[in-house]
């Protein structure tokens, strides 16, 4: 029975919803830390290219979001899924009929080359084949993580995917936009917002497992099991505060790095909700909630850290 809004809304408002704008702050956390690095490192500050970056990765992130959407609704993964959260399972906007699949790949499609065109910007004006380069991979990465042939996400490689499209290269790009350097400056920053992205696909990926089984989608949790999984997500959050406590040592990332280590309460609140009773409970995303919260929470504290370094 297809699902009416209350409101009215129309089909363009329905299509931006569909591309889960509340997320996209997972796309603009990397941009905002890679260019506050950039400023702390250069002490100026490009704010065009920075809105530039920001638009050109949302744009792809939405259209990655929705092509998620109709890919996993060809191959039966959503349509499989009786536990959707509203973190995981997709936006079911094809599953509740609000939207019909070839609407969804259309705005896929056009929210993709949006993105492209406003990447293509960026090339022009800073002219550099680093940034041609991070943006094709960004763009052929997020279409093809559900997409055949290669559909990243069903061959136990989707979570790193995703932890270099939306945790390292936005780092480092938007830090060399603020620069014009490559160099090792942004790694230990980067390896940490790619380690919170990281961890909220691989939370996320646990309401899911069984559908993700029956149509062959091999992530973490589906090849490793829950318990193991747990684990993982354990040590890789743990991970995280050592990279930061590193960050200690350099002057220009001392208080990114300390501003960080002040989120370990929330730290130890999402180890205690990431546990094998609760994760495949049906209606329980207790700890989807709190890792979304720590990733938002954390890349802000990395960005304020460094703009406080340059106000001192």
């Amino acid at each position: 029975m297809p699902v009416k809004f209350r409101f009215g809304y129309s089909k363009s408002i329905i299509l931006f919803l569909a591309s889960r704008p509340k997320f996209l702050v997972a796309s603009a956390a990397p941009v905002l830390v890679g260019s506050c690095l950039g400023y702390a490192t250069t002490g100026s500050f490009n704010a065009g290219l920075f809105v530039l970056a920001l638009l050109a990765i949302m744009a792809v992130h939405a259209g990655a979001n929705m092509s998620n959407d109709y890919f996993d609704h060809t191959s039966g993964n959503d349509w499989a899924n009786k536990n959707p959260t509203p973190f995981s399972g997709g936006s079911r906007y094809i599953q509740k009929g609000i939207l019909s699949p070839k609407e969804v790949l259309l705005a896929a499609l056009v929210a993709l080359a949006t993105g492209s065109a406003i990447g293509m910007v960026i090339v022009l004006l800073t002219r550099s084949l680093f940034i041609l380069i991070i943006g094709l991979i960004g763009l052929l990465g997020g279409f093809f993580y559900t997409a055949p042939p290669i559909k990243l996400g069903y061959r136990c490689v989707g979570e790193f995917v995703i932890a270099l499209l939306f945790g390292l290269l936005p780092v480092y790009g938007s830090y060399y936009l603020q620069t014009g350097a490559i160099d090792i400056t942004p790694i230990l920053p980067a390896c940490i917002v790619a380690i919170l992205i990281f961890l909220v696909i691989l939370i996320n990926e646990f309401p899911d497992v069984a559908a993700d089984a029956i149509v062959n989608k091999r992530t973490l949790v589906v090849r490793l099991g829950v318990p193991a999984s747990v684990w993982v997500y354990r040590i890789v959050l743990i991970a995280s505060f050592i990279i930061a406590a590193a960050m200690l040592a350099y002057r220009s990332m001392l208080f990114a790095g300390l501003f960080y280590l002040i989120t370990l309460p929330l730290a130890v609140v999402a180890i205690k909700f990431v546990n094998k009773e609760d994760l495949v409970k049906p209606g329980q995303y207790r700890a989807s909630q709190v890792t979304v919260l720590l990733h938002t929470v954390g890349s802000l504290a990395l960005a304020v850290g460094l703009l406080v370094h340059c106000l001192l």
